[in-house]
């Protein structure tokens, strides 16, 4: 990266440096910037375009002001780069104006506000030629001069990036755009996708990027205040040592003896005209000294012997008496005993001035005069406000690079990382019960391989060792859970086994009504039924804990289980207490084993599977939807394997008899949607009846 850094710069430095020694209207100052962004990316590119601006400054001085413009084009052409393809005739075409518009007029208003005309001569002359024959704008037209001339510049530059990336590999570029990743680099679609599983995204960067930019900004503002301060105070200083050296040098040319002969007759004087032109050539010769006078202090204000006139004042003529100025008042008496004072500041008459006053005396030491020099204050204040623009034209630049290397750093170094570590543990959590994914996104996290080198990594390390020991752990749980299901599914049949063992006539039932409770279930879950009820829990629960829907009937005696002909209603009614009986079995076994919600639901199959839809069944004569789905599941399963399986006392009905007894009580006896879905799905119970007939 470092060369290809060195190599922007150069071959940026080389073609201005050429085009500037031709005296072109041109820079070419950016091809090697272009060609970094294009192929390497935003960061890059700004630093060859902040350090390209400053050796051009060796020699081309106006180049340290363009830094921001350089700026600009940087990021456009990085921005171009990632979201099209810039080998295109149409994006080339479309590059090269955008950035020949922005170029064109931020450079025509540089030059305009440093140097109050063009840069070239050839682009001042042609604007001059445009206006008169025009009749526009001298300025409009200089500015499209400009714009055009940057369309054409940066147009150029590039064709010549797009010539020579040409002979680049797609794999160095793609090198070159991987260099700054401290992880496996992401594609545009990951990126996107990791930030947007983070319901925070975008707020560390935000945070980071508001902190930077304030840090500059502050350090910035601070900087130049005080340079301000520095250069103002200086400026000051020297222009007031000028006034200094100008008063005493005019005091040198002033004859004393004359004094009053000059300031009664004025130019009429003999030697007069002669003294004021020496003193004009003193006051020209000192930089930053506007008026320079002589005046013969006394009681009653300043009386002009000379006063230098200037091209926006006439100044004062010989004789005349000036008040003293407010801000003079404090140092009258000095001036009156021909002391020297100190320079003083005002702002009043004749704008804002820093005024020194110098006296002069004869032989005897005595003061005759006063020879006073003004320093224009808003000469200086124009001075900094021009020392202002540069600066911030140049500071801008270096803090446009502050900043990307700072979001560069936070992007690379935290937020890429971050979101990739976030959005990889969201699928892991998410998928805690799929062990084949749970292991795939153990190998996602660490596919990542970050590599910061600071607790970012740790941080990254410590998440891998955790999600693959949980990810082991799971694995364990899920082994230890198949064996306890498995034993609590023997339990459960062991405890059916009891009771259908005690029911001569019950072969296989609860085998057969546990396969017709998952056949409705999925029935129920395909038609979209009971969506809120429906959870696979729920479905795992009833069809685990259906064999024990007549667990009550061990609480029978055996001459009512296994009576072989048809009850009397007293042993109808004993029969009928099983459900109470189970209900009440199932309810001490919950109480015993805390927290099982199969077992709840083998409550309420034990208790209500003989209660009917529209409340003519027992134990409570619930109705409807009051009736629990597990219960009005198993209602349609049980009587359908009481229907069609054979008992002492009758032959097994044929499935189609049993199927229209469904379908007819279907809305009075049974749950309307438990009957569709069981009547729709003939076929599969069909093959459950045939495979327990087989057997």
């Amino acid at each position: 990266m470092a060369l290809t850094i060195i190599g922007g710069i150069f071959v940026n430095v080389a073609f201005s440096f050429l085009v500037s020694k031709l005296n072109f209207p041109f820079y070419l100052d950016v091809i090697g910037t272009v060609g970094v962004a294009f192929a390497a990316g935003s960061l890059p590119a700004l630093i060859v375009a902040v350090f390209t601006n400053l050796f051009c400054g060796l020699f081309n001085p106006m180049s340290v002001y363009y830094t921001l413009i350089s700026m600009f084009i940087a990021i456009i052409a990085a921005y171009f780069s990632n979201n099209n393809d810039f080998k295109k005739i149409s994006n080339i075409i479309e590059i090269s104006l955008i950035i020949g518009l922005v170029s064109g007029f931020l450079g025509a208003d540089i030059q305009l506000l440093l140097l109050g005309r063009p840069q070239f001569a050839s682009v001042s002359d042609a604007a001059e030629v445009l206006t008169s024959v025009f009749r526009t704008n001298y300025y409009f037209n200089f500015i499209l001069l400009n714009i055009g001339l940057n369309i054409v510049d940066k147009g150029l530059s590039v064709f010549i990036v797009v010539f020579a990336l040409k002979f680049l590999p797609d794999k160095d570029i793609k090198f070159l755009r991987n260099i700054g990743w401290k992880q496996r680099p992401l594609s545009r679609e990951e990126i996107r996708r990791y930030a947007s599983t983070s319901k925070r995204n975008g707020r560390l960067q935000r945070r980071f990027s508001r902190l930077l930019v304030s840090a500059a900004v502050a350090i910035t503002v601070i900087m130049v205040l005080i340079s301000m301060n520095i250069y103002f105070e200086h400026t000051k200083k020297e222009y007031t040592l000028n006034a200094y050296g100008a008063a005493r040098m005019a005091a040198t040319e002033i004859n004393v003896d004359r004094i009053e002969e000059f300031t009664k007759r004025g130019e009429a004087a003999v030697g007069y005209r002669e003294t004021e032109m020496r003193l004009t050539a003193v006051r020209n010769n000192f930089p930053g000294v506007k008026y320079l006078y002589v005046y013969d202090i006394k009681e009653d204000g300043c009386h002009v012997v000379f006063d230098i006139d200037t091209e926006d004042d006439e100044g004062y003529e010989p004789g005349e008496v000036i008040p003293f100025d407010e801000e003079f008042l404090p140092y009258v008496d000095q001036l009156l005993a021909g002391e020297e004072i100190n320079d003083v500041e005002n702002n009043k008459y004749f704008g804002w001035l820093n005024t020194v006053m110098h006296p002069v005396r004869d032989e005897d030491g005595v003061t005759r005069c006063y020879v006073g020099v003004d320093v224009s204050m808003h000469i200086l204040t124009d001075f900094v406000k021009e020392y202002l623009i540069r600066i911030v034209l140049i500071f801008t630049g270096y803090l446009a690079v502050i900043l990307a290397i700072g979001l560069w750093v936070s992007r690379y170094y935290l937020v890429h990382p971050i979101n990739a570590m976030v959005s990889c543990t969201n699928s892991f959590m998410y998928e805690m019960d799929n062990q084949a994914v749970l292991q795939d996104n153990v190998k996602k996290i660490k596919k990542l391989k970050i590599k910061t080198d600071d607790e970012l990594e740790n941080l990254y390390n410590a998440l891998c060792k955790m999600t693959e020991d949980t990810a082991e752990q799971v694995n364990d749980i899920r082994y230890q859970n198949q064996t306890i299901n498995q034993m609590q599914n023997g339990l459960i049949i062991t405890m059916a086994d009891m009771v259908e063992n005690r029911d001569s006539d019950t072969g296989y039932h609860i085998q057969k009504t546990a396969d017709y409770v998952r056949i409705i279930l999925e029935g129920l879950k395909k038609k979209g039924y009971y969506q809120d009820k429906l959870t696979t829990k729920f479905m795992n629960d009833v069809e685990m804990s259906a064999p024990l829907h007549d667990i009550g009937k061990i609480n029978i005696s055996d001459t009512v289980l296994n009576k072989p002909g048809k009850l009397t209603d007293e042993e109808y009614e004993i029969m009928k207490t099983h459900t109470t009986a189970g209900k009440n079995i199932m309810e001490k076994a919950i109480n015993s084993v805390k927290g099982e919600n199969y077992l709840k639901e083998a409550r309420n199959m034990a208790a209500y599977h003989h209660e009917k839809w529209d409340g003519t069944g027992y134990p409570e004569g619930l109705k409807g939807q009051v009736i629990p789905l597990s219960a009005r599941v198993m209602a349609v399963a049980d009587v359908f394997d009481a229907l069609t399986s054979k008992r002492v006392y009758k032959d097994a009905m044929p499935l189609e008899e049993a199927m229209a007894i469904i379908k007819r009580d279907s809305g009075t006896h049974f749950d309307p949607k438990c009957a569709e879905v069981f009547l729709e799905a003939e076929e599969e119970v069909r093959l459950v009846l045939r495979r327990y007939q087989e057997d």
